[in-house]
């Protein structure tokens, strides 16, 4: 197995809005190599804790070692954060004081090729996070109907050229199963306009994208999987998202904005009458982006954005 590696990204931010100083318990709820978890433990009091939650088994295991030092304040499980209550409950924690979740696919997985998440390297089409799941990129563009697809890419890939692209992959399906993922990106390059194919991006980055989250099921539920962090966060504690493109961010920015101004009496009322009250103070008004130097150290963290709220 390769050794699973992460450059965890604005660790000096999150640590900031974590505190992790007050002590308590902390979740982390997308482990990775455990770069962020290890942060964090370095600045824990006595008799506080970590726990981190990984749907990677990989991912597990080698935080697991890696933080083997810190053995009674730290623990790892596998699972998916959006069942992070019930993972808790089943090791007797109800409640946080900090929580984490830095979204989106690793390093590790990216560079890992027998994984399939990138367009670079040939690799069977795959892209499960957790690789006990049964759907794999290979049913998706093999199994799934022209509109099913055309509609993934443009909801989670917004890609312009939806139609174009599932159209390619349905004809060339037709003929024989699309097997690896260099085969799907020329497939996909193929689809694209040539004076469009190189602007910004290599032409297959959305649709993998697109895949991906399909595979892994990363939006289904994320809005939910954020209410259910919030309401285990005790009094004070605090919760940091970090997102990785459009879609994840517009979803836990309206989700904070609910909970911090969640009345629905009309603009025009001269006082609440729906008794709602806000449930967290957003501290970032606008998201916390790496600097200059971080995304030259690390390229990846150039989309990154950080949104952070407080428990009232």
């Amino acid at each position: 197995m390769k050794p699973f590696f992460h450059i965890p990204i604005m660790v000096n931010e999150v640590l900031g809005f974590l505190t992790p100083e007050r002590g308590g318990v902390f979740i982390d709820g997308t482990l990775g190599g455990g770069g962020h978890a290890k942060a964090v433990l370095e600045r824990l009091p006595s008799g506080s804790r970590i726990i981190g939650i990984d749907r990677d088994e990989e991912a597990i295991l080698e935080a697991g070692q890696r933080l083997s030092s810190y053995a009674d304040s730290f623990k790892a499980i596998h699972g998916n954060f959006f069942n992070m209550r019930h993972l808790l409950a089943d090791i007797g924690v109800s409640s946080a004081d900090g929580i984490l979740l830095d979204l989106g696919v690793s390093s590790h997985q990216l560079d890992t090729a027998e994984r399939g998440f990138s367009y670079h390297i040939e690799a069977p089409l795959d892209m499960r996070m957790d690789g006990s799941d049964d759907l794999t990129a290979y049913e998706v563009v093999n199994a799934y109907p022209l509109e099913e697809l055309v509609r993934i890419f443009r909801e989670y890939g917004e890609e312009r050229f939806a139609v174009r692209i599932a159209g390619a992959i349905v004809r060339a399906r037709a003929v024989s199963p699309i097997s690896s993922t260099t085969e799907l990106a020329e497939i996909i390059k193929s689809a694209v306009p040539a004076a469009k194919r190189w602007e910004g991006h290599h032409p297959a980055r959305r649709t993998f994208q697109a895949i991906r989250i399909e595979v892994n099921s990363e939006l289904k539920g994320l809005g939910q999987a954020l209410c259910e962090a919030i309401h285990l966060l005790n009094k004070g504690g605090r919760l940091c998202v970090i997102t990785f493109h459009s879609l994840e961010d517009r979803i836990a920015k309206l989700q904070f904005q609910a909970f911090e101004k969640p009345c629905t009496c009309s603009p025009r009322a001269p006082i609440c009458t729906c008794g709602k009250k806000p449930v967290v103070r957003i501290l970032t008004k606008k998201p916390a982006t790496a600097n200059l130097a971080e995304v030259e150290a690390n390229p990846r963290s150039r989309s990154a954005k950080l949104r952070a709220i407080e428990k009232l």
